[in-house]
């Protein structure tokens, strides 16, 4: 077990690098399982969750070469679809969520798979309904093993359909859109996702050979063919990671510059957290972010207080409701922060007050934060990362804090971000691994 010790109040200096975007990787890997062609993909992050994708796609049968720390090629030539039904593959499948994200590109091109109840951080109950939902909608067959936690599909004869979705998943497009790219005929898909990434997959299943139309908006339509070819594809840095460094300058009053941001695709983050009094600018495709005392928090024009909450894209991300929140606590002024799209995502404030931030926490899915200026830092704590957002919000609340700080559960902050404390490091901040399991932790 390992923990991070911070020594906080420093100010950092430097440029750094945001990863490849996790949420990309997931379904970008995914989609090499639709044809038998080479695919290579670059500026893929060194992470937890991608490498057991990875790991699964070599245990299905997928040759994976890495040609450098981000850049690999996948050839899915001979599929071992008796995989399935080994030990092995409900150990791994059922402990990385993403691996609901293989069944669509299977289905699509064998016509049948399996799936195991699967598992991943508890950020509010992620359903996969509108999976299946759009899977039987094109025609494949469930069979739940209630004794093995186990789902398998049948889809020898997949036909295009009308899918309303019930809720904009960006999986769940993903999946679906896998899935139709080889089905008979045309689907439609209304009230899909519209993120980035999805865009993003998109575009790489058309080089390959699909027929989509509507990339970027909510309604999907999808011609079926045959057959898909191999690609070349680079993945977008992570807009989290994007927003965390952000956050992170503000707090800690750092003169940074994020680099190769692909500033087009990060909708309206920046101006979220202009709002915030956060002052930056765009270098060519780098975020220069100055180092500033004080940031105030702006009230909406009739001069009530400002509200920022999330929603589907092109909306605020979720994901970084949280970063928002922390850097909200120095700001000079007050907002309410409103998470909308998950519950118990809020619960990790207790450790924000603790530290001295004033905040509270309305209900579960509200938090009014009063900014304090600056006028006095939060105190370092000993504190345990409930899940991957939570967990980088509390370590920038670590790094402008007095005093020492030591985050517990750091695997959780892994799975999301690669080699953070080398990075952070790199800009001259005092973070250390130490071992958690010792006496004095």
């Amino acid at each position: 077990m390992n923990a991070f010790e911070i020594i906080g109040g420093k100010k950092l200096k430097g440029e750094i690098q945001p990863q490849g975007a996790k949420n990309e990787a997931l379904q970008i890997i995914s989609a090499v399982l639709l044809t038998d062609q080479k695919v290579t993909i670059s500026n893929i992050p060194d992470i937890k969750d991608v490498n057991k994708l990875i790991e699964l796609l070599g245990d299905l049968g997928v040759t994976v070469e890495r040609l450098s720390k981000d850049t690999y090629t996948f050839e899915a030539k001979n599929i071992n679809l008796e995989f399935f039904q080994s030990d092995v593959f409900k150990a791994k499948g059922g402990s990385l969520r993403g691996s609901i994200m293989i069944v669509g590109p299977l289905l699509a091109r064998f016509g049948k798979a399996a799936i195991p109840k699967p598992g991943g951080d508890k950020i509010g109950r992620r359903r996969l309904d509108t999976h299946f939902l759009g899977f039987e909608k094109l025609g494949a067959k469930f069979v739940y093993d209630a004794k093995k936690e186990f789902f398998n599909v049948d889809a020898t004869n997949l036909q295009g359909a009308y899918i309303l979705m019930d809720e904009a998943s960006v999986t769940g497009t993903a999946n679906i859109v896998m899935t139709a790219v080889m089905a008979k005929g045309i689907t439609t898909i209304y009230n899909a996702a519209c993120e980035p990434y999805l865009q993003q997959l998109c575009k790489m299943l058309n080089r390959m050979g699909a027929k989509i139309t509507g990339v970027g908006s909510n309604l999907l339509t999808i011609e079926g063919v045959t057959k898909l070819g191999g690609t070349e594809h680079r993945m977008l840095p992570d807009m989290i990671e994007i927003g965390s460094f952000i956050g992170l300058a503000a707090m800690t009053e750092s003169e940074i510059t994020i680099k190769n941001v692909c500033y087009s695709e990060l909708g309206i983050i920046p101006e979220v957290f202009r709002k915030l009094g956060i002052k930056f600018e765009l270098r060519g495709d780098d975020i220069f972010i100055p180092s500033q005392k004080h940031y105030v928090i702006e009230s909406f024009i009739d001069g009530s207080m400002l509200t920022i909450a999330d929603s589907p894209w092109p909306g605020f991300t979720p994901d970084l409701l949280s970063i928002v929140l922390v850097v909200a606590t120095q700001a000079k002024g007050s907002v309410l922060i409103h998470q909308k799209m998950f519950e118990s995502r809020l619960f990790f404030v207790d450790k924000l007050i603790d530290m001295g931030a004033q905040i509270i926490l309305c209900d579960p899915h509200r938090a009014t934060v009063n900014g304090i200026n600056k006028q006095y830092k939060l105190r370092g704590i000993s504190m345990t990362s409930p899940d991957i957002r939570a967990g980088v919000s509390l370590l920038i609340a670590a790094l402008s804090a007095e005093g020492t700080s030591t985050i517990f559960n750091i695997e959780q902050i892994e799975r999301g971000y690669q080699d953070i404390d080398t990075r952070l490091r790199a800009l001259g901040a005092q973070i250390k691994r130490v071992d958690a399991s010792s006496p004095s932790h």
